[in-house]
């Protein structure tokens, strides 16, 4: 009796040692994919350039429409910042805070992963916790010829 359980017992957990390492790389392509759209989206606009504490692509001014688009055609969160010393502050956001109020004007955790990352002007790609929940995320640097402007973000909740 026990013997005919332990056959499909053995093969399910085989399928499961199987399918759950393929969770991680599917989220990592989507997090890649919202990345490129959002830096497309923005690339059309023209070239990025810091004013004052204002992030602006060509002439336009970042705003949530550039990264709202972007989360309606790919889902997840999606986010702008720009650099003013050594914070990294949202300028356009599709994230919320606690109480449920636009997350622009809110600064990339002090922990963050990323930081230092954006700081050497590379790229993050893995887990952070924004705004205190866990995601897979992207970090791309934002430059123009003085180095490192601002920062890209998408992200998907764990």
């Amino acid at each position: 009796m026990y013997r005919n359980n332990f056959i499909p017992c053995i093969l399910t957990f085989a399928c499961f040692l199987i399918l759950i390492p393929s969770v991680g790389p599917a989220q990592t392509d989507k997090v890649k994919t919202s990345m490129a759209a959002l830096q497309a989206a923005t690339a059309k606009l023209g070239a990025p350039k810091l004013q004052g504490s204002d992030l602006y692509f060509g002439t336009t001014k970042a705003s949530n429409d550039v990264v709202d688009a972007v989360v309606k055609a790919q889902g997840g969160a999606a986010s702008l910042f720009a650099k003013k010393g050594d914070d990294y502050v949202r300028v356009a956001t599709t994230l919320k805070k606690a109480d449920g109020t636009s997350a622009v004007g809110t600064t990339m955790d002090a922990n963050n992963p990323a930081r230092a990352k954006l700081n050497g002007g590379e790229a993050y790609y893995g887990d952070a916790a924004v705004l205190g929940k866990p995601y897979d995320t992207g970090y791309e640097p934002i430059k123009d010829a003085s180095g490192v402007i601002g920062a890209y973000f998408v992200g998907y909740p764990k």
